[in-house]
Protein backbone atom coordinates (compact mmCIF):
# COMPACT_ATOMS: atom_id res chain seq x y z
CA UNK A 1 0.00 0.00 0.00
CA UNK A 2 2.96 2.41 0.77
CA UNK A 3 4.43 1.35 -2.64
CA UNK A 4 0.98 2.73 -4.24
CA UNK A 5 0.63 5.59 -2.71
CA UNK A 6 4.02 6.79 -3.27
CA UNK A 7 4.05 5.64 -7.04
CA UNK A 8 1.16 7.45 -7.17
CA UNK A 9 2.27 10.73 -6.10
CA UNK A 10 5.32 10.87 -8.24
CA UNK A 11 3.45 9.93 -11.15
CA UNK A 12 0.82 12.69 -10.42
CA UNK A 13 3.18 15.25 -9.82
CA UNK A 14 5.28 14.16 -13.30
CA UNK A 15 2.29 14.41 -15.18
CA UNK A 16 0.74 17.49 -13.95
CA UNK A 17 4.08 19.10 -14.60
CA UNK A 18 3.91 18.02 -18.58
CA UNK A 19 0.37 19.17 -18.04
CA UNK A 20 1.15 23.12 -17.58
CA UNK A 21 4.35 22.44 -20.77
CA UNK A 22 1.50 20.88 -23.01
CA UNK A 23 -0.51 23.85 -22.49
CA UNK A 24 2.32 26.33 -23.13
CA UNK A 25 3.36 24.17 -26.25
CA UNK A 26 0.36 22.50 -27.90
CA UNK A 27 2.61 19.05 -28.20
CA UNK A 28 0.38 16.17 -29.19
CA UNK A 29 3.09 14.26 -28.59
CA UNK A 30 3.23 15.59 -25.43
CA UNK A 31 -0.32 14.95 -24.74
CA UNK A 32 -0.56 11.28 -24.85
CA UNK A 33 2.73 10.56 -22.81
CA UNK A 34 0.96 13.14 -20.72
CA UNK A 35 -2.37 10.95 -20.97
CA UNK A 36 -0.23 7.83 -19.97
CA UNK A 37 1.24 8.58 -16.96
CA UNK A 38 -1.99 9.94 -15.49
CA UNK A 39 -3.45 6.47 -16.32
CA UNK A 40 -0.46 4.81 -14.72
CA UNK A 41 -1.00 6.99 -11.63
CA UNK A 42 -4.59 6.01 -11.25
CA UNK A 43 -4.12 2.50 -11.96
CA UNK A 44 -2.85 2.44 -8.38
CA UNK A 45 -6.20 3.75 -7.26
CA UNK A 46 -8.45 0.89 -8.03
CA UNK A 47 -5.43 -1.63 -6.93
CA UNK A 48 -5.21 -0.04 -3.28
CA UNK A 49 -8.80 -0.65 -3.01
CA UNK A 50 -9.01 -4.29 -4.12
CA UNK A 51 -6.00 -4.61 -1.77
CA UNK A 52 -7.96 -2.99 1.46
CA UNK A 53 -11.17 -5.37 0.60
CA UNK A 54 -8.80 -8.21 0.11
CA UNK A 55 -8.37 -7.89 3.68
CA UNK A 56 -11.34 -9.09 5.14
CA UNK A 57 -11.86 -12.15 6.43
CA UNK A 58 -13.37 -15.31 4.62
CA UNK A 59 -17.32 -15.37 4.96
CA UNK A 60 -19.70 -18.28 4.54
CA UNK A 61 -21.04 -16.67 1.32
CA UNK A 62 -17.44 -15.87 0.03
CA UNK A 63 -15.57 -18.70 1.58
CA UNK A 64 -12.64 -18.40 -0.63
CA UNK A 65 -12.34 -14.64 1.18
CA UNK A 66 -12.09 -11.82 -0.95
CA UNK A 67 -8.80 -11.93 -2.96
CA UNK A 68 -10.31 -11.87 -6.08
CA UNK A 69 -11.25 -8.31 -5.92
CA UNK A 70 -7.96 -7.95 -7.13
CA UNK A 71 -8.95 -9.16 -10.81
CA UNK A 72 -11.45 -6.91 -10.86
CA UNK A 73 -9.16 -3.96 -10.53
CA UNK A 74 -7.06 -5.63 -12.95
CA UNK A 75 -10.48 -4.93 -15.33
CA UNK A 76 -11.24 -1.16 -14.45
CA UNK A 77 -6.89 -1.01 -15.22
CA UNK A 78 -7.59 -1.91 -18.62
CA UNK A 79 -10.05 -0.10 -19.09
CA UNK A 80 -8.41 3.07 -17.70
CA UNK A 81 -5.62 2.14 -20.10
CA UNK A 82 -7.60 1.79 -22.96
CA UNK A 83 -9.30 5.43 -22.83
CA UNK A 84 -5.82 6.45 -23.06
CA UNK A 85 -4.88 5.45 -25.74
CA UNK A 86 -8.08 6.47 -27.32
CA UNK A 87 -7.69 9.89 -26.71
CA UNK A 88 -4.03 10.09 -27.35
CA UNK A 89 -4.70 8.72 -30.57
CA UNK A 90 -7.96 11.40 -31.49
CA UNK A 91 -5.41 14.28 -30.45
CA UNK A 92 -2.53 12.44 -32.62
CA UNK A 93 -5.05 12.53 -35.50
CA UNK A 94 -6.97 15.41 -35.40
CA UNK A 95 -3.76 17.76 -34.91
CA UNK A 96 -2.61 15.49 -38.24
CA UNK A 97 -5.78 16.81 -40.00
CA UNK A 98 -5.40 20.31 -39.15
CA UNK A 99 -1.13 20.76 -38.33
CA UNK A 100 -0.63 23.41 -35.42
CA UNK A 101 2.97 25.09 -34.78
CA UNK A 102 4.64 23.22 -31.49
CA UNK A 103 5.86 26.01 -29.45
CA UNK A 104 8.13 26.00 -26.50
CA UNK A 105 10.51 22.87 -28.11
CA UNK A 106 13.06 23.21 -25.37
CA UNK A 107 10.48 22.87 -22.73
CA UNK A 108 8.77 20.13 -24.29
CA UNK A 109 11.87 18.30 -24.83
CA UNK A 110 12.52 18.66 -20.25
CA UNK A 111 8.52 17.14 -20.31
CA UNK A 112 9.75 14.25 -22.22
CA UNK A 113 13.14 13.72 -19.93
CA UNK A 114 10.60 14.38 -16.69
CA UNK A 115 8.42 11.81 -17.76
CA UNK A 116 11.14 9.24 -18.20
CA UNK A 117 12.63 10.48 -14.63
CA UNK A 118 9.39 10.08 -13.29
CA UNK A 119 8.99 6.38 -14.27
CA UNK A 120 12.10 4.94 -13.99
CA UNK A 121 11.89 6.00 -10.21
CA UNK A 122 8.55 4.60 -10.13
CA UNK A 123 9.67 1.20 -11.49
CA UNK A 124 12.78 0.87 -9.55
CA UNK A 125 10.81 1.47 -6.67
CA UNK A 126 7.71 -1.19 -7.61
CA UNK A 127 10.84 -3.76 -8.43
CA UNK A 128 12.31 -3.74 -4.87
CA UNK A 129 9.53 -4.31 -3.33
CA UNK A 130 8.13 -6.71 -5.53
CA UNK A 131 10.86 -8.47 -5.13
CA UNK A 132 11.41 -8.06 -1.40
CA UNK A 133 7.30 -9.46 -0.73
CA UNK A 134 7.66 -11.84 -3.55
CA UNK A 135 4.75 -9.86 -5.54
CA UNK A 136 4.81 -10.57 -9.39
CA UNK A 137 2.71 -8.39 -10.19
CA UNK A 138 4.29 -5.27 -8.13
CA UNK A 139 7.67 -6.30 -10.32
CA UNK A 140 5.67 -6.21 -13.93
CA UNK A 141 3.72 -2.93 -12.69
CA UNK A 142 7.28 -1.88 -11.84
CA UNK A 143 8.89 -3.02 -15.55
CA UNK A 144 5.55 -1.82 -17.01
CA UNK A 145 6.87 1.83 -15.74
CA UNK A 146 10.40 1.71 -16.51
CA UNK A 147 9.16 0.96 -20.05
CA UNK A 148 6.90 3.93 -20.04
CA UNK A 149 9.95 6.14 -19.25
CA UNK A 150 11.45 5.24 -22.49
CA UNK A 151 8.24 5.90 -24.35
CA UNK A 152 8.52 9.46 -22.00
CA UNK A 153 12.11 9.49 -24.32
CA UNK A 154 10.14 9.60 -27.50
CA UNK A 155 8.95 12.95 -27.00
CA UNK A 156 12.22 14.38 -27.56
CA UNK A 157 12.18 12.94 -30.49
CA UNK A 158 9.17 14.62 -31.72
CA UNK A 159 10.46 18.07 -30.13
CA UNK A 160 13.43 17.15 -32.26
CA UNK A 161 12.04 16.60 -35.45
CA UNK A 162 9.58 20.00 -34.96
CA UNK A 163 12.75 21.77 -34.25
CA UNK A 164 14.44 20.24 -37.39
CA UNK A 165 11.42 22.31 -39.58
CA UNK A 166 9.23 18.92 -39.94
CA UNK A 167 6.22 20.01 -38.08
CA UNK A 168 4.62 16.68 -38.68
CA UNK A 169 6.82 15.24 -36.18
CA UNK A 170 5.10 15.93 -33.24
CA UNK A 171 1.79 13.98 -34.60
CA UNK A 172 3.33 11.33 -35.54
CA UNK A 173 5.21 10.54 -32.66
CA UNK A 174 2.02 11.09 -30.93
CA UNK A 175 0.65 8.15 -33.13
CA UNK A 176 3.67 6.33 -32.07
CA UNK A 177 3.02 6.55 -28.34
CA UNK A 178 -0.22 5.98 -29.15
CA UNK A 179 0.31 2.73 -30.13
CA UNK A 180 3.22 1.98 -26.97
CA UNK A 181 0.27 2.51 -25.36
CA UNK A 182 -1.89 -0.07 -27.07
CA UNK A 183 0.96 -2.84 -26.81
CA UNK A 184 0.89 -2.14 -22.84
CA UNK A 185 -3.09 -2.50 -23.02
CA UNK A 186 -2.46 -5.57 -25.19
CA UNK A 187 -0.11 -7.12 -22.32
CA UNK A 188 -2.19 -5.79 -19.26
CA UNK A 189 -5.53 -7.66 -20.62
CA UNK A 190 -3.76 -11.16 -21.51
CA UNK A 191 -2.41 -10.96 -17.55
CA UNK A 192 -6.39 -10.10 -16.28
CA UNK A 193 -7.39 -12.54 -18.70
CA UNK A 194 -4.68 -15.44 -17.76
CA UNK A 195 -5.95 -14.43 -13.78
CA UNK A 196 -9.77 -14.52 -14.55
CA UNK A 197 -9.79 -18.10 -16.12
CA UNK A 198 -7.23 -19.69 -13.50
CA UNK A 199 -4.10 -20.14 -15.20
CA UNK A 200 -1.11 -20.62 -13.76
CA UNK A 201 2.91 -20.84 -15.23
CA UNK A 202 3.57 -24.48 -15.82
CA UNK A 203 6.76 -24.58 -14.51
CA UNK A 204 5.21 -23.78 -11.14
CA UNK A 205 3.00 -26.84 -11.35
CA UNK A 206 5.74 -29.03 -12.41
CA UNK A 207 7.96 -27.83 -9.09
CA UNK A 208 4.37 -28.48 -7.22
CA UNK A 209 4.56 -32.18 -8.71
CA UNK A 210 8.22 -31.87 -7.70
CA UNK A 211 7.90 -31.13 -4.03
CA UNK A 212 4.98 -33.73 -3.47
CA UNK A 213 6.59 -36.18 -5.11
CA UNK A 214 9.81 -36.05 -2.90
CA UNK A 215 7.44 -36.14 0.12
CA UNK A 216 8.12 -39.49 2.80
CA UNK A 217 5.44 -41.76 2.42
CA UNK A 218 4.08 -40.24 -1.14
CA UNK A 219 4.32 -43.18 -3.94
CA UNK A 220 2.63 -40.84 -6.86
CA UNK A 221 1.32 -37.51 -7.51
CA UNK A 222 -2.33 -37.55 -9.07
CA UNK A 223 -3.99 -34.48 -10.25
CA UNK A 224 -2.34 -31.13 -9.41
CA UNK A 225 -4.38 -28.09 -9.64
CA UNK A 226 -3.37 -24.00 -8.91
CA UNK A 227 -5.28 -21.03 -8.95
CA UNK A 228 -4.38 -16.99 -8.18
CA UNK A 229 -6.95 -15.54 -5.38
CA UNK A 230 -5.51 -12.30 -5.29
CA UNK A 231 -1.60 -12.00 -5.49
CA UNK A 232 -2.07 -15.84 -3.21
CA UNK A 233 -1.89 -19.04 -3.98
CA UNK A 234 -4.27 -22.54 -3.41
CA UNK A 235 -3.40 -25.50 -4.68
CA UNK A 236 -5.32 -28.91 -4.70
CA UNK A 237 -3.16 -32.39 -5.26
CA UNK A 238 -4.26 -35.85 -5.01
CA UNK A 239 -1.11 -38.40 -3.59
CA UNK A 240 -1.02 -42.08 -3.40
CA UNK A 241 0.42 -43.66 -0.38
CA UNK A 242 0.62 -47.21 0.95
CA UNK A 243 -3.02 -49.14 1.41
CA UNK A 244 -1.29 -50.29 4.77
CA UNK A 245 -1.37 -47.49 6.25
CA UNK A 246 -3.30 -46.58 8.80
CA UNK A 247 -6.18 -43.29 8.62
CA UNK A 248 -3.78 -40.95 10.49
CA UNK A 249 -1.02 -42.45 8.90
CA UNK A 250 -2.11 -41.43 5.96
CA UNK A 251 -3.34 -38.02 7.20
CA UNK A 252 0.47 -37.49 8.47
CA UNK A 253 1.86 -38.02 5.20
CA UNK A 254 -0.94 -35.24 3.19
CA UNK A 255 -0.12 -32.89 6.31
CA UNK A 256 3.72 -33.14 5.18
CA UNK A 257 3.18 -32.56 1.87
CA UNK A 258 0.98 -29.83 2.26
CA UNK A 259 3.77 -28.26 5.01
CA UNK A 260 6.48 -28.66 2.03
CA UNK A 261 4.54 -26.90 -0.93
CA UNK A 262 3.69 -23.94 1.22
CA UNK A 263 7.22 -23.53 2.26
CA UNK A 264 8.92 -24.23 -0.63
CA UNK A 265 6.46 -22.66 -3.02
CA UNK A 266 6.30 -18.68 -3.02
CA UNK A 267 3.11 -17.31 -2.17
CA UNK A 268 1.05 -20.80 -1.69
CA UNK A 269 -1.18 -20.03 0.63
CA UNK A 270 -2.83 -23.24 1.52
CA UNK A 271 -3.17 -26.75 -0.36
CA UNK A 272 -6.29 -29.52 0.09
CA UNK A 273 -3.96 -33.03 0.01
CA UNK A 274 -6.33 -36.10 -0.93
CA UNK A 275 -4.80 -39.49 -0.38
CA UNK A 276 -5.54 -41.94 -2.44
CA UNK A 277 -4.56 -45.76 -1.25
CA UNK A 278 -2.16 -47.86 -3.92
CA UNK A 279 -4.28 -50.93 -3.70
CA UNK A 280 -4.95 -53.69 -3.05
CA UNK A 281 -4.37 -54.90 -6.61
CA UNK A 282 -7.57 -54.35 -8.90
CA UNK A 283 -9.40 -52.47 -6.50
CA UNK A 284 -10.74 -49.00 -7.67
CA UNK A 285 -11.43 -47.22 -4.57
CA UNK A 286 -13.52 -44.10 -6.63
CA UNK A 287 -15.47 -46.40 -8.90
CA UNK A 288 -18.63 -44.61 -7.42
CA UNK A 289 -17.21 -41.95 -8.75
CA UNK A 290 -16.68 -43.06 -12.28
CA UNK A 291 -19.84 -41.38 -13.79
CA UNK A 292 -19.32 -38.14 -12.48
CA UNK A 293 -16.08 -37.10 -13.33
Amino acid sequence: MRTLAISFAVLTVTALAQVVIFMVSGSVALLGDTLHNFADALTAVPLAIAFTVGRRMASRRFTYGYGRAEDLAGIIIVLIIAASAALAGYEAVKRLINPQDVEALGWVAAAGVIGFLGNELVARYRIKVGREIGSAALVADGLHARTDGFTSLAVLLGAAGVWAGWPYADPIIGLLITVAILYVLRDAAREVYHRLMDAVDPALIAKAEQIVAETPGVRGVGSLRMRWIGHALRAEVDIVVRHELSLVEAHAVSVEAEHRLIHDLPRLQAATVHADPDGPEGTDHHAVLIVHR
